[in-house]
């Protein structure tokens, strides 16, 4: 029998959640809606959640350049799947042996792992290296390898999973039953490890699919481009037009958009993570170790 007191309590709760889940989305809504209004209404009425006077005129000036748009989100599609699934498996295989109590150099590795958490080269000795050693300048390598296929973080983070989630028994089990490392690994560790896994591959792909430094520091071919690269251009495009420093320019700017098109920068960038997002969050709540110990 649910006593009064708990009822209230946790009516107070729902609507606790309730605003903070109204916090949470007012946002983006705003964000959207501003994309969607027209700048003259954005100046005169600022910010709302229903656009005064309903305009595309921010989207029209994106698309103006269709063509290489779609070659951009292309080449981001590709560059956030590959370096996510590469960096989850290089990850997990890193993590995974450190987790193993048998493993007798762990915790000098471990701390090595660690130590770049801490120090690191700076930006001109990995520049130097990334060019002129690995020569991946004006490749896709560009955007793989620096700086994101593999994080210490997500390594540790990883490693301390399988230390506690992953019983011993089963490896042992599966030992038992002449499966080798790789097996093990596998059709063992792997699939009992979809939790961090979805939580680290929705991170590494967040952040390789926002990533635009690496396109701005070893990209200088426009076929190359991804979207972050042109969406952060058009940016500084609009911010430069409506600078005042080119008054001789022939573009009308009372007819350009520059706050709506902000905006709507920043909607094409997140949508693809908000479609993505559903598919991963189940694994979010999901119980951290799955299946049974070999009795």
């Amino acid at each position: 029998m649910v006593s009064h007191a708990d009822k209230r309590n946790q009516l107070i709760l729902n609507v606790i959640l309730m605003l903070v889940s109204i916090l949470t989305v007012a946002p983006l809504v705003i964000l959207i809606m501003s994309s969607l209004s027209s700048e003259k209404a954005l100046a005169q009425y600022g910010y709302t959640f229903f656009p005064k006077v309903f305009s595309l005129e921010a989207y029209k000036y994106i698309f103006t350049q269709g063509a290489t748009i779609a070659r951009a989100y292309l080449i981001t599609v590709g560059v956030t799947l590959v370096g996510t699934c590469v960096s989850l498996l290089l990850t997990a295989m890193l993590a995974y042996p450190l987790s193993r109590k048998d493993f007798a150099k762990r915790q000098i590795v471990t701390f090595a792992i660690f130590f770049t958490m801490l120090f690191n080269g700076g930006m001109v000795p990995s520049y130097m290296m990334w060019t002129n050693i690995f020569h991946i300048k004006n490749t896709l390598l560009a955007y793989l390898l620096p700086s994101l296929l593999i994080n210490a973080f997500n390594v540790i983070l990883m490693k301390n999973f399988f230390s506690t989630n992953i019983p011993p028994a089963i490896i042992e089990a599966a030992q038992i039953d002449s499966a080798g490392e790789f097996k093990i690994f596998f059709s063992v560790v792997m699939p009992l490890s979809l939790p961090i896994l979805a939580t680290l591959g929705l991170l590494t792909a967040v952040a390789y699919w926002n990533d635009w430094i690496n396109g701005l520091y070893y990209i200088n071919n426009d076929m190359l481009d991804s979207i972050q690269v042109i969406l952060n251009r058009m940016l500084q495009d609009a911010q430069f037009l409506f600078s005042g420093s080119n008054t001789a320019t022939s573009v009308d700017l009372n007819n350009m958009p520059s706050i709506s098109v902000r905006m709507a920068i920043a909607v094409l960038g997140m949508i693809p993570i908000l479609v993505v997002y559903p598919f991963f969050q189940k694994y979010f709540v999901k119980g951290m170790t799955i299946g049974a110990v070999k009795g």
